[in-house]
């Protein structure tokens, strides 16, 4: 971008390969990172496994706290978490 960056998010269904949610922003902050978590879980409800790479944002207590109140396993690049 031209004057920056933009960071997207995105939450696939790797089955199905269908985007459940999306957003985009322009910090590297979590708060975009778990809306689009929690649009995701409201549209399709809970999946027991959840993988995601390992970034402050999906690493951050904000975000993984929303998985594991959940009770959904978190992998992050094929390790458990």
């Amino acid at each position: 971008m031209r004057r920056g960056f933009v960071y997207l998010t995105a939450i696939v269904n790797v089955f199905s390969r269908r985007v459940l949610a999306h957003r985009v922003s322009i910090t590297m902050e979590a708060a975009f990172c778990v809306e689009a978590l929690e649009k995701a879980l409201a549209r399709q409800g809970r999946p027991d496994i959840f993988n995601t790479d390992q970034g402050s944002q999906f690493t951050s207590v904000d975000f993984t706290s929303v998985l594991m109140d959940a009770k959904i396993t978190i992998r992050m690049d094929g390790k458990g978490a």
